[in-house]
């Protein structure tokens, strides 16, 4: 379980879709900085971004680097039902590991947040993957919440409007934007 902060209140750390679609009761919002992991389009969905038998990609947080994301404040009587539906909506395969670490905030502070890391053994994560194997994988993939590319796009395009700098995940979003606008 997350610590809860002096506040009484409780936070939540997003590097992907969480971003742009949360999809739970916060207080606030704010840019964060978790060390340690780095945002990778690394996990095998069979679900949300794919099937089985054309399966897409996620993001995850693998071990190294830092990352940029959003870190929600959640008050602590919505903190069951949203920590509830973060099981519901992370853990349908068990490929996170649902961990507390620690964020800088943008406004100075440290918090301890709720995040999602990879679990670099469960039988999803793809490891380190060339640029042209997730574009494959991308191209292909669509789940029960949509196209891939529309998850690779949106979450490339919020990253962006935040001023977030990830060069792997803009370089693959300026391929797909090109090969949508030559394929139209």
């Amino acid at each position: 379980m997350a610590e809860q902060s002096n506040d009484s209140t409780y936070w939540v750390f997003g590097y992907g879709s969480l971003i742009w679609n949360p999809g739970f009761a916060h207080i606030g919002a704010q840019q964060g900085l978790l060390r340690g992991a780095h945002r990778s389009l690394s996990i095998v969905s069979h679900h949300h971004r794919g099937t089985l038998e054309r399966p897409g990609l996620v993001f995850g947080l693998a071990r190294g680097g830092s990352c940029r994301g959003m870190a929600f404040e959640v008050a602590s009587s919505d903190w069951g039902a949203v920590r509830a539906y973060l099981e519901q909506r992370e853990q349908v395969t068990k490929v996170y590991r649902d961990v507390t670490r620690p964020v800088r905030l943008a406004d100075g502070r440290a918090i301890r947040a709720l995040t999602f890391v990879v679990d670099e053994r469960h039988e999803q994560f793809a490891g380190k993957l060339t640029l042209e194997q997730q574009l494959a994988m991308v191209r292909a993939g669509v789940g029960l919440s949509g196209r891939n590319i529309d998850y690779v796009l949106n979450t490339a395009s919020h990253l962006q409007l935040l001023g977030i700098t990830d060069r792997q995940l803009q370089t693959l979003a300026d391929l797909l934007r090109e090969e949508a606008s030559t394929a139209a």
